[in-house]
């Protein structure tokens, strides 16, 4: 089983974040970075993130819905509700150790089901 590899856009983009999934042994990216400008588009990072063959995790439900159905092969998409970062830190972690990369390719999850 391979863990997935996330990254985060640039609405869920904390550097925090990023930190404690890192630490905890995680393959995780944020927007920016060197593959990825801090203006990206929101395609351009799904495009992206997928090119690099990671799952992206947002906030923005309304516009990553919508690309979903307008790239049905992307790598993958977790959205969420804001939630406080010791939560999504809790429900990402799990997440990423109760999945498997191959699981992720054209689907669009709730977060929400990782959360206890």
């Amino acid at each position: 089983m391979t863990e997935p590899r996330l990254h985060l856009d640039a609405d869920a983009s904390r550097i925090s974040l990023m930190r404690a999934l890192l630490e905890a042994g995680h393959d995780v990216t944020r927007t920016p970075n060197d593959w990825m400008a801090l203006d990206a588009t929101d395609e351009q990072q799904l495009l992206g993130a997928t090119a690099q063959g990671r799952c992206i995790f947002t906030f923005n439900i309304r516009d990553f819905v919508v690309l979903s159905k307008r790239y049905p092969h992307h790598g993958g998409i977790i959205i969420s509700s804001q939630k406080p970062m010791p939560e999504l830190f809790k429900a990402l972690d799990r997440l990423l150790f109760e999945t498997d990369n191959e699981d992720w390719p054209g689907q669009v999850r709730w977060l929400n089901h990782w959360i206890k």
